[in-house]
C-alpha cells in the first residue's frame, strides 16, 4: 500500500512537474544505460574493462 508521504509527494509533482529539460535529461540516462546493456548482451563486456578481483571483492594485482 503507498504511505501518504508518497501521496504528498505526486500531490507536489502534480502541481509543480519538472522542466523539459530535466525530463530530457533522465530520458537521455535511460537510453545510456540500455545501449550500454544491448552492447553487452550481444557483444559481450570488453577484457580491459574489467578489474581483476576475487569472490570478495578484492582486487588482485597481476604477479610477473
Amino acid at each position: 500500500m503507498i504511505s501518504f508521504r508518497w501521496l504528498l509527494r505526486a500531490k507536489q509533482w502534480a502541481k509543480n512537474p519538472p522542466s523539459e529539460d530535466k525530463v530530457k535529461f533522465v530520458f537521455a540516462i535511460i537510453g545510456l544505460c540500455l545501449l550500454l546493456a544491448g552492447y553487452d548482451y550481444f557483444f559481450g563486456w570488453p577484457e580491459a574493462l574489467t578489474p581483476n578481483g576475487d569472490a570478495r571483492g578484492r582486487v588482485r594485482f597481476p604477479t610477473q
